[in-house]
């Protein structure tokens, strides 16, 4: 049966790693059920593989757990779906920020492979455009099917004639800009049905200078580039100064028209203007963990990504990456760009080297700003996400609860374990949480919060003993299975405070086990303190950043912290009545303001990407990743 490497095909030094996507080989046939279980419920492109490396099927999804799941259910029986079915040996995903970057991916994977089970499109006549006449002094914007060859501009294309009559409309009623023909214009005497509408500013009969029309064609010309971040902030300028003349309708009409130009906002990641051959790499994890995403861009169409998990226990990202790329082009003919999510400290050797062995020019350098900066982001996303399905295969899984038995000394790994955690803000608005983990990883729909009352504020002792009172009353009276070890965030202290909480209720013999910061609070050093019949009778453990029994630890006390601080944000926000924006830290009321401004409200901040988060006053990378988690807290 055929094997794929992780790295190029044909790269010796790479075999050993493999691809997100479960292997077709003998011994580990495809788990479909793992392979679904693993992927996020963000939109997406997937591709399924025969046994022989041929795809058999590209698809695009608003859920891909949802959408691949749904092959796989019982209730599916359409013979079509269930001889498909039956083919697959392999999977593989490319997430994306939009159903409409699925949609343009799906397409180019389609042209470029042909699968057997895909309806083939014969040309790009299937996707409109939107076209900008040059050659008159008040040009027109229209939708555009056919051949790009008469003088003027084009944008897109766009996945359907909805979208693009839809941003069309849009466009009109920002900027004014009108799409009749040129002989209805020179005949005009009086204003058409669209400035009735307000759809056009009516230049065929004088109602608004050439100059001052330039200036909206412009405008409108930038947010179709996704240039828009100045055309937004005139708009939101004009908005507070609405405001503050108490001219509420003109300014929700104007803050309509921001949220329009975001939702809208031509940013073409998966299909650019600019025809560039390019390959991008980004790389995500911690050394032992790390995955190399690899993007493709061939006359500016991405054509999806690849993963990679080199073994790279003490190199740090810069390095794994600069030998990665190495070897890859030692079997691929590299472009003339090559752009890194990192800055590489040898980037000039390697761009010597590349060309030198390709005979051209190939530039290796970071993706800083523009198209290549959101084509890093799109590659490192997809890394990030590969690495987080590789880690939930339930062998993975099964490795990490195997060596969690060896250093507790059971004589299996537990089969289901709780962890507890406390969030608060000076004592306000104080949360626990208890989170559940399987065998093959969380239980998400076991998750509970407990909102604290009665205590000292700050007192995490009382507010952790309150918790698993509350808790294990139920698991007493049958409500809740009790777990097989009980992990506390904590050290001794935490948990001789819980074992006092747990021996009236009678669960003083449940193994408990504390996990706890090392001297330098450094991630890998922490020291695991054993409760329960088992307390006292040894020092603490400590397993070493390479335990995959600690990575497990690490990974249930992290989701029981995540899990209590976003009940906490949302408590002290409804407890405030305040806008979650003021739950991020480093984000004061001018940049709060700010961001309402360029967004047009908070639902826009909630809708934009972190690209877009990016582009606001005062926000940078960091602060915009935060921010982004923040209101994002599930994916």
């Amino acid at each position: 049966m055929h094997r794929r490497c992780s790295g190029p095909r044909g790269a010796r030094p790479l075999c050993d790693d493999r691809r997100v996507s479960t292997e077709p080989t003998h011994a580990t046939p495809f788990d479909a059920r793992a392979f679904v279980g693993s992927l996020p419920r963000r939109p997406g492109v997937y591709r399924m593989f025969a046994a022989d490396g041929a795809i058999l099927y590209v698809g695009k999804a608003k859920s891909l757990r949802d959408r691949v799941g749904s092959y796989f259910t019982p209730a599916n029986v359409i013979p079509k779906v269930q001889a498909l079915v039956g083919q697959i040996a392999a999977m593989e995903v490319t997430v994306t920020r939009s159903e409409t970057e699925a949609l343009l991916l799906e397409h180019n994977l389609i042209k470029a492979h042909r699968p057997r089970y895909n309806v083939l499109l014969r040309d790009d006549k299937t996707f409109p455009y939107l076209w900008l006449s040059t050659d008159h002094a008040f040009p027109r914007l229209v939708v555009y099917r056919g051949a790009r060859n008469a003088p003027g501009r084009y944008f897109g294309p766009y996945p359907n004639a909805g979208a693009v009559q839809e941003t069309l409309h849009h466009l009109q009623k920002v900027f004014g800009l009108r799409n009749c023909r040129d002989g209805y214009f020179a005949n005009r005497s009086r204003p058409c049905l669209q400035h009735q509408i307000g759809r056009c500013s009516a230049p065929c009969v004088g109602l608004i200078a050439a100059e001052d029309y330039g200036r909206d064609v412009g405008s409108a010309v930038r947010v179709l580039e996704g240039r828009n971040a100045d055309v937004q902030r005139e708009l939101a300028e004009h908005m507070e100064a609405a405001s503050q003349r108490l001219e509420f309708e003109k300014a929700a009409v104007l803050r309509d028209q921001i949220a329009a130009i975001q939702a809208l906002q031509a940013q073409q990641v998966v299909s650019a203007d600019d025809e560039r051959d390019a390959d991008i790499f980004a790389v995500a994890g911690e050394p032992g963990e790390y995955a190399i995403g690899v993007m493709p861009v061939r006359g500016g169409r991405s054509l999806g990504t690849t993963h990679h998990f080199p073994r790279a226990v003490f190199a740090e990202p810069g390095e794994v990456l600069s030998s990665f790329l190495m070897q890859y082009y030692a079997v691929q003919a590299s472009p003339p760009e090559v752009y890194s999510s990192l800055q590489l400290d040898d980037a000039a050797a390697l761009s010597e080297a590349l060309s030198a062995q390709a005979g051209h020019t190939v530039r290796v350098r970071r993706a800083q700003r523009g198209l290549a900066a959101r084509w890093a982001e799109m590659t490192r996303d997809n890394a990030v996400q590969a690495l987080r399905m590789r880690l939930a295969r339930s062998d993975g899984w099964a490795d990490m609860y195997a060596e969690l038995a060896l250093l507790l000394g059971r004589a299996s790994p537990p089969a289901r374990m709780e962890c507890f955690d406390i969030s608060h803000t000076q004592g306000e608005g104080t949360v626990a949480s208890c989170v559940v983990f399987g065998l093959e990883g969380p239980l998400k729909k076991e998750y509970r919060r407990f909102n604290i009352s009665g205590i000292e504020p700050g007192d995490d002792y009382a507010a952790l003993r309150q918790a698993v009172g509350r808790r294990y009353s139920r698991i007493q009276a049958g409500e809740v299975p009790p777990p097989d070890l009980l992990v506390i965030d904590g050290g001794p202290a935490q948990v001789g405070g819980v074992a006092e909480v747990l021996a009236p209720l009678g669960f003083g013999d449940l193994p408990m086990l504390g996990i706890s910061k090392g001297p330098d609070r450094r991630p890998g050093e922490e020291q695991l303190h054993l409760g329960g019949a088992a307390a006292g009778t040894q020092p603490p453990i400590i397993p070493g950043a390479r335990s995959a029994a600690l990575k497990l630890l690490q990974r249930l006390r992290d989701e029981a912290h995540r899990f209590a601080i976003t009940g906490h944000r949302r408590r002290r926000a409804r407890r405030f009545n305040e806008s979650i924006l003021e739950t991020v830290p480093g984000l004061g009321p001018a940049k709060r303001r700010a961001l309402l401004r360029q967004f047009g409200g908070l639902q826009g901040v909630l809708r934009a990407a972190q690209t877009d988060l990016e582009q606001a006053p005062g926000i940078g990378p960091a602060l915009a990743q935060n921010l982004y988690d923040a209101l994002h807290p599930g994916e």
